[in-house]
């Protein structure tokens, strides 16, 4: 008996990823409710629970809270070392990227926005907050810091389209030195909540801190990506 949960477990995770592989249960499909599948598999909940959490961790199925499980579509491939900007990498990629508002406000700068922005402390920064989609699903919430002296009068344009065209057409402002960091980690409530995921769940974190053409702190870039969407590939010339 102490073998049976296991190997239920494995059984209905090799059954769904054969269903995966040919095609039977396509790229961004809804897989059947939780009391179907536990009817198909005449299984309990808990073990399959236990498997569909395996396979949202190999990156082949995702939940979207209040709405169900879902086979995971293709990761974008994401190249820190080009100069592009989220909507111009989707569309190269034959993806349908969408950006999403959430707030757009002057706030106090944290402690840590200080220190990236090499800024004095209690400066004010521009914070805006976004929640990013690819296909029509929930893939980033990133939180944009800008040092205002760059930026006045920012927060009265159209801040769903890319900040980086936004910045040249407007301020004269191009990127130029980019520092980046990667790290996983775990969701936070108000990341998890822009993502519709439970709070906890894995993501890939990307602290971005950007210097314009005059080698001046603009902005940085606090980004939290769903853990199976993104395929980090750098290729570094000779």
């Amino acid at each position: 008996m102490g073998d049976a949960t296991p190997r239920a477990v494995t059984a209905i995770c090799r059954a769904l990823e054969e269903q995966i592989e040919h095609g039977l249960l396509p790229s961004g499909s809804q897989l059947p409710a939780e009391r179907k599948l536990s009817e198909v598999f005449d299984t309990t909940r808990i073990t399959l629970r236990e498997a569909l959490g395996q396979l949202e961790a190999q990156g082949l199925i995702y939940r979207e809270e209040r709405r169900g499980w879902f086979v995971s579509p293709p990761r974008v491939a994401y190249n820190p070392l080009v100069r592009s900007h989220f909507h111009a990498m989707v569309d190269e990629q034959g993806r349908v990227p969408a950006t999403e508002v959430l707030s757009a406000r002057l706030i106090p700068a944290s402690a840590e926005i200080c220190q990236i922005l090499a800024l004095p402390a209690l400066s004010s920064v521009y914070q805006i907050r976004r929640a990013r989609r690819i296909d029509g699903r929930l893939v980033l919430y990133v939180e944009h810091y800008l040092n205002p002296s760059y930026f006045a009068g920012i927060l009265d344009y159209d801040l769903t389209r890319s900040l980086t065209e936004l910045y040249a057409r407007e301020y004269g402002v191009h990127y130029g030195r980019v520092r980046f960091d990667m790290v996983p980690t775990a969701l936070h409530s108000e990341a998890a909540a822009a993502l519709k995921v439970a709070v906890g769940s894995p993501a890939l974190r990307i602290v971005r801190v950007n210097r314009d053409q005059h080698g001046r702190l603009i902005d940085c870039d606090l980004e939290f990506w769903r853990h199976d969407a993104l395929h980090v590939s750098v290729e570094v010339p000779e």
